[in-house]
């Protein structure tokens, strides 16, 4: 039974890479015309928000401040675990 918890390692792992990817990304952006960097920001808080506590309060904070980037955040987590889950379904059906 080590295959689940090797899974739950594994996302994890990802999860954080992931958010921390968007947090670098955001903070280049703040500096680069090209890149969204307020958005890559926001995408990497919603990500780690899952994982630490830190960033939670942070997205918690932001939303009360600004109710319209709240909702915006709140959109864009429902609509990432409809496909967190979508995947992890038809993981499970190889």
């Amino acid at each position: 039974m080590v295959a689940p918890r090797m899974n739950a390692y594994l996302k994890r792992w990802l999860v954080l890479t992931v958010g921390w990817a968007f947090i670098v990304l955001g903070f280049v952006g703040l500096f680069l015309p090209i890149l969204q960097g307020v958005l890559f920001l926001l995408i990497g808080l919603v990500i780690l928000s899952a994982e630490y506590a830190w960033a939670h309060r942070l997205l918690n904070k932001l939303r009360q401040r600004f109710p319209r980037l709240g909702r915006v955040a709140d959109e864009a987590t429902a609509k990432v675990n409809g496909w967190m889950q979508h995947l992890s379904r038809h993981r499970g059906d190889n």
